[in-house]
């Protein structure tokens, strides 16, 4: 069995069993910490986990992150005008990530989360699983929107975070970014 399906299996037995008392929210929320270099064998993964939930009885709920970040950046209002910016200067990154970044750290990301899981809360035997966390390199991480919707986690959450976990509630996003330890989420793997 690989490292990635032992991590996955310790992960559904503390969803099972729920939140310890000593971390700092009672919200399911969990993380599959895995090295950045597994991003693509997560990918692979990914099936076999969603139908072995099914197997055992989840309603197994996904929402990519890749998926509303493209969905975010290609309906927005300045999009024309980026385009237009990036047309006459186009090797101008720092520019057009700045405005890239302010589209998707603007609340937008977070709204289309905190709507799918208002969706999901009423509805027992859920879980739903966020992936593509990569997609949000450089705009912001994940641990910004996980403070902002404390309190929105009603149905177990796993976050499929590709980085290096540095303690209990400490990780790295991507292995490179400062490490954060803002994170009120079980962790495991990494």
């Amino acid at each position: 069995m690989s490292s990635l399906d032992t991590d996955f299996n310790e992960l559904m037995e503390r969803v099972r069993h729920g939140r310890e008392f000593g971390h700092a929210s009672f919200e399911p929320v969990f993380y599959l910490v895995f090295r950045p270099e597994q991003i693509l064998d997560v990918k692979r993964h990914l099936p076999a986990w969603q139908s072995r939930l099914r197997n055992e009885g989840w309603d197994v709920h996904t929402f990519s992150i890749a998926e509303a970040v493209d969905e975010i950046l290609t309906q927005a209002r300045m999009r024309n005008i980026w385009l237009a910016a990036d047309q006459r200067n186009p090797q101008d990154w720092k520019k057009t990530n700045a405005s890239l970044a302010n589209a998707v750290a603007n609340g937008a990301l977070q709204q289309r989360l905190e709507a799918r899981l208002s969706e999901l809360e009423d509805k027992p035997g859920s879980i739903l699983l966020v992936t593509d966390l990569e997609a949000l390199h450089p705009y912001m991480r994940i641990g910004v929107i996980e403070g902002q919707l404390q309190g929105r986690f009603h149905v177990p959450t796993v976050f499929l975070y590709p980085g290096v976990r540095t303690g209990k509630t400490r990780l790295k996003f991507l292995g490179f970014y400062p490490e954060d330890g803002n994170y009120r989420s079980v962790h495991v793997g990494g």
